[in-house]
């Protein structure tokens, strides 16, 4: 009965346009109404303590140094050096934008944040250039998602404090399965501007413009550089990296580049704030929504249905994805990695998946949802930096859906692709 309610009251709720955050509340506060067991304090107490945790500061932290890039001249400097060595090729402006995407998600851990950073330096120049606007969009929201998956990243922050796994692990392990989509999104971008016949920048840059525009770049390039390797070294915690990232991305763009005065700081933290408060307001619901499924022995009674529908290791793998997809369509990142995995780790836990990988499963399931309608949140993200409709991003936005569920394939069913790294490294 009290799960029936939950449930039945969470889609109610979406369905009303609810914000998910207030949403998941709600359906919470109806489940505990419906117990009679549990205070109805009980969520206003999750919100405080769920917020309690250091790993979760990263996640504000990480938020703001994906800003201050933005606004402080690194995220323009890292696309002139992009240019310079990959603008020649077909279809050179495109992976440009994916390699751009990639080295700033190395920083940012935010997909939304990626494609607002970098859509709004590369869609005006893309467009003058001959790009179709539905290729341009779809390109960036697609090459956006990136941001989650390359560490660092904030779903695995997130998943791993749900779970209890290690979020170095995570972060290493989600390096091959970032390139391999970036090396995928890359190939389909080249086949396709080819066939449309857009070509590169004719422009031939001597070794001493190259030399130059990495220089110039240097501090930006440093960036990843020292927020990976501080974490892997052992220098500083994942959480303390996200603080370094914050601090230096501001020395960059205040003092080094001089990109912003005090005035366009206070307006770029108050972005971040307006998002960490969004974000922390669904982990705090979420965290509540989780306990009672708990409470109520609803994680259990999911994973014996599973299993006894099928005992097959590789039909419960693909029920999970197709599960993980299609959630992604209606639901954000940050409550999907709150809710689910804690139900779904169990079951693959019972099949012998490692929980780093099935982390990295997860977050590329989710990454895919932040470019699948109609709740994608990069496709509104893209829509609003290029100031066109949301139809225009959708229409050209399958083929790299396409390419990116074959990439899920491999990460699913090649282990490998995602442990290789930290079995070297971590053990």
């Amino acid at each position: 009965m009290v799960a029936a309610v939950l449930f039945i009251a969470l889609v109610v709720t979406l369905v009303l346009n609810m914000p998910v955050g207030i949403a998941i509340g709600v359906s919470s506060l109806c489940a505990i109404l419906a117990d009679g067991r549990i205070s109805s304090l009980y969520i206003v107490q999750q919100l405080v303590t769920s917020a309690d945790s250091f790993p979760l500061m990263a996640i504000p932290l990480f938020i703001l140094a994906g800003e201050l890039m933005g606004a402080g001249g690194v995220s323009k400097r890292l696309l002139n050096v992009c240019n310079v060595f990959l603008g020649r090729f077909t279809g050179g402006l495109a992976t440009v934008t994916i390699v751009l995407c990639m080295f700033f998600a190395a920083v940012s851990g935010s997909g939304p944040a990626t494609v607002a950073a970098i859509g709004s330096m590369v869609i005006p120049t893309m467009l003058d250039k001959g790009y179709s606007k539905s290729f341009t969009l779809a390109l960036i929201a697609a090459a956006g998602s990136i941001g989650v998956i390359i560490p660092p990243s904030i779903p695995m922050v997130i998943y791993g404090v749900s779970t209890s796994t290690s979020i170095s692990s995570l972060f290493m392990a989600g390096f091959l399965p970032g390139i391999l989509i970036g090396f995928s999104l890359i190939v389909v971008s080249y086949l396709y501007c080819k066939k449309q016949g857009w070509k590169g920048d004719e422009r031939k840059y001597t070794a001493k413009e190259k030399l130059a525009a990495i220089w110039d770049a240097k501090w930006a390039l440093l960036n990843p550089i020292i927020i990976l390797g501080g974490i892997y070294a052992g220098i500083f915690t994942p959480t303390e990296a996200a603080a370094v990232a914050a601090v230096y991305a501001f020395i960059c763009g205040a003092f080094i580049y001089r990109e912003f005065n005090i005035k366009e700081m206070f307006a770029t933290i108050g972005n971040a704030c307006n998002t960490t408060g969004t974000t922390m307001v669904i982990i705090g619901c979420a965290t509540a929504f989780t306990k009672i499924l708990t409470i109520e022995k609803i994680p259990g009674a999911i994973t014996n249905g599973i299993i006894n529908f099928t005992d097959n290791k590789i039909l419960i793998l693909l029920l999970i994805n197709v599960l993980l997809l299609i959630v992604g369509c209606f639901m954000d990142t940050t409550p999907a990695m709150m809710v689910l995995a804690p139900i779904l780790l169990p079951i693959a836990a019972q099949f012998g998946v490692d929980p780093i990988h099935f982390g990295i499963v997860m977050v590329v399931n989710l990454a895919i949802g932040f470019i699948t309608p109609p709740l994608g949140i990069n496709l509104f993200v893209a829509s609003r930096v290029g100031r066109s409709d949301l139809e225009t991003v959708c229409s050209g936005i399958i083929k790299f859906i396409l390419v990116m569920v074959v990439d899920l394939l491999l990460i699913t069913f090649i282990p490998a692709i995602s442990m290789t790294l930290p079995n070297i490294f971590m053990k």
